[in-house]
């Protein structure tokens, strides 16, 4: 039925159907594997329409009677290990068929790439498979060569990215996350100027992409694996307090102390990834009680902030670094165990029936850079919340403590 009331009204027109989309994404608005949002953009203000269902039949639809020309719908997902089918339509144009995975029950696979200027080739990770794509920031270069200086809404550098790979922003949802690139709106320069370098509102972002919560700090759960997913605004802190600032506050009290804190204390997942920017060896150390003390509560840290490969392990809580362009400086952590200068990303295999999580950093190519494997098992959980840096009177103290 939905298939012929769109060819009516393109018979009615003339006009070719595919016209007026320009690009379609997937993301989350929730932190609800339930559900998701179908993203697109068109030539003209119009409506909104996805048509969805597990065949190209469809049988599904959600609409919104508006007029943009920057789409966002939520459909919900109601089956699991399944493939879905869908198309997007404004007006009297719509999208060509397209599909994804609904999450699994058994074997769930998630991405983690940083440092996306250079655009890579990233077949691979369409060979993974994977049901999610997330990021450890730098999604681009900047946003003021494109929207000019001082432009904090222009969204053209991310209708970019998603141009420069349609086959997977169509077929996996993705998850960014900030660095300090996604938000620069005026040349840095070699010293701070007297305006803000950047939009620490990351208002080009939060307009483009539909994410969780804040948008700029957001979580994302998949319940059947008991793994949460966490980004954080970390980058450049060194630059806190002066016009080249880059991110929210970190400290102790702020917003983003305490919603970090609320969802990591006490820890409730099997399996907790937390994503962000900046040095590792540098956030872990900051505020009192220490950021380490709460990412020691999760299984492992994500950062794009180096552009080089490496897994470090201080008090048994993983810190990684990935960047799609792995050649440049290398600033190798204190507890580093693993370290390579090669362009890499990062793959997250859950398996639910053993309870574990293997993390591969692996090249460009597909091939295995760094492999290690982590228990969601009680016994784990409870060692690592006793460990050195998470003492009983710490967690008493955070629990107790309004800031």
């Amino acid at each position: 039925m939905h298939r012929i009331i769109f060819a009516v009204l393109l018979l009615a027109t003339g006009r070719n159907s595919f016209a007026g989309i320009e690009r379609v994404w997937l993301t989350h608005g929730s932190s609800d594997p339930g559900r998701i949002v179908v993203n697109w953009q068109t030539t003209e203000p119009g409506n909104s329409i996805v048509l969805y269902g597990t065949t190209s039949e469809y049988g599904n639809n959600v609409s919104i009677s508006e007029n943009v020309t920057l789409h966002h719908v939520e459909i919900p997902l109601t089956e699991k290990d399944v493939v879905y089918h869908y198309c997007v339509g404004s007006g009297v144009h719509r999208s060509a068929d397209a599909t994804f995975k609904g999450y699994p029950t058994q074997v769930l696979k998630a991405a983690v790439v940083a440092n996306w200027h250079a655009r890579p080739n990233l077949d691979a990770i369409l060979k993974d498979d994977v049901h999610l794509l997330m990021t450890a920031g730098d999604n681009i270069t900047n946003i003021w060569k494109a929207g000019g200086i001082g432009a904090r809404d222009c969204i053209r550098p991310y209708a970019d990215l998603i141009d420069a790979y349609p086959g997977l922003f169509r077929s996996i949802p993705f998850m960014p996350v900030l660095g300090n690139h996604d938000k620069e709106i005026r040349p840095r320069g070699d010293k701070p100027p007297a305006q803000a370098v950047y939009d620490i509102d990351a208002t080009a972002f939060r307009e483009f992409f539909e994410l969780p919560g804040d948008e700029w700090k957001w979580y994302f759960d998949v319940p059947d694996f008991d793994v949460r997913f966490v980004s954080l605004d970390f980058n450049h802190i060194s630059d806190f307090g002066t016009t080249w600032q880059s991110c929210h506050s970190y400290e102790r009290g702020s917003d983003q102390y305490q919603w970090y804190k609320g969802l990591m204390i006490p820890a409730k997942k099997a399996f907790t990834v937390t994503l962000y920017n900046e040095k590792n060896s540098s956030i872990r150390n900051k505020e009192k009680p220490n950021w380490h003390s709460m990412f020691v509560r999760g299984t492992i840290c994500i950062s794009g902030f180096g552009h080089f490969a490496e897994r470090a392990v201080p008090d048994g809580v993983a810190y990684y670094n990935t960047s799609l362009n792995g050649t440049g400086s290398r600033y190798p952590d204190p507890k580093s165990v693993f370290l390579a200068s090669e362009d890499n990303y990062i793959l997250m295999t859950f398996v639910k029936e053993t309870n574990e999580m293997k993390v591969d950093i692996k090249g460009l190519d597909g091939s295995i850079l760094d492999t290690a494997r982590y228990s969601g098992s009680t016994a784990t959980r409870a060692a690592k919340s006793c460990g050195p840096s998470v003492s009983q009177q710490e967690t008493k103290r955070w629990l107790e403590s309004d800031s």
